[in-house]
C-alpha cells in the first residue's frame, strides 16, 4: 500500500505492549512532522505485537517525560496489531528484531499484499550499527519499563534523534521539499 493524492501515507510504530515505547514514537514523531509541514501527507499510530496491555494508557513515567519535555501526553489505549491491520499502513517501525519478526509473521498470516513495509526504528539512526553487519540486537530500542526513569529519557532520546532522520527519509520519500521549522 502506498500514499495517494487521496491518502497520506501513514506509519504504524510497535512495541510489545503499546504503552512505551510505540506512544512514545507516535507522539514525538508526529510532532517532528508537523514541525516539517508534512503533518497532512503523513499519519502516524501505534500498537503493539501483545494484548498484555490491551487498553491501557500510555505509561505514566513515559507520559511524564513527554510532558517534561513539551510533548502533548495522548488520551491512549494500548492495542495490539489486529488481522490485517498492517494492510493499513505504508510503514511499520518496530522498536526491536522481536517486534519486526512478529510484524512478519503477522503479515505471512494476512497473505494481503498491501501490507506495511516492515523496517527497524533505529535502522535511520546515524549513530546505530550499520543493518548489514548488526548483531541481532544492536539495532533494538531498549525497553525503559523493565527500569527506572533514566530509562525512559535514554528512550526519548533515541526516539528524537529518529524522529529526525525519519523526517528526512520521509521528505525523500515522498518527494516533499518542505523545509523544517526551526525549533525554539
Amino acid at each position: 500500500m502506498t500514499a495517494s493524492a487521496d491518502r497520506p501515507f501513514r506509519i504504524l510504530v510497535v512495541c510489545t505492549g503499546n504503552i512505551c515505547r510505540s506512544p512514545m514514537g507516535e507522539v514525538v514523531l508526529r510532532e517532528r512532522l508537523a514541525e516539517a509541514g508534512l503533518d497532512g501527507a503523513v499519519e502516524v499510530a501505534s500498537a503493539g505485537i501483545s494484548d498484555e496491555e490491551h487498553g491501557r494508557p500510555i505509561d505514566r513515567r513515559a507520559g511524564a517525560v513527554l510532558a517534561e519535555h513539551g510533548y502533548p501526553v495522548p488520551q491512549h489505549r494500548a492495542h495490539q496489531v489486529a488481522p490485517h491491520e498492517l494492510a493499513e499502513y505504508d510503514l511499520a517501525l518496530a522498536m526491536t528484531n522481536q517486534h519486526a519478526r512478529a510484524l512478519r509473521l503477522q503479515a505471512e498470516r494476512d497473505d494481503d499484499p498491501r501490507t506495511a513495509e516492515v523496517r527497524l526504528w533505529r535502522e535511520f539512526d546515524d549513530t546505530a550499527p550499520d543493518l548489514a553487519t548488526a548483531g541481532e540486537y544492536d539495532l533494538d530500542v531498549a525497553d525503559p519499563w523493565y527500569g527506572d526513569q533514566e530509562g525512559f529519557y535514554d528512550t526519548l532520546d533515541v526516539i528524537e534523534r529518529v524522529s529526525d532522520a525519519l523526517v528526512e527519509h520521509l521528505r525523500e520519500r515522498l518527494g516533499r521539499s518542505v523545509s523544517a521549522v526551526p525549533s525554539s
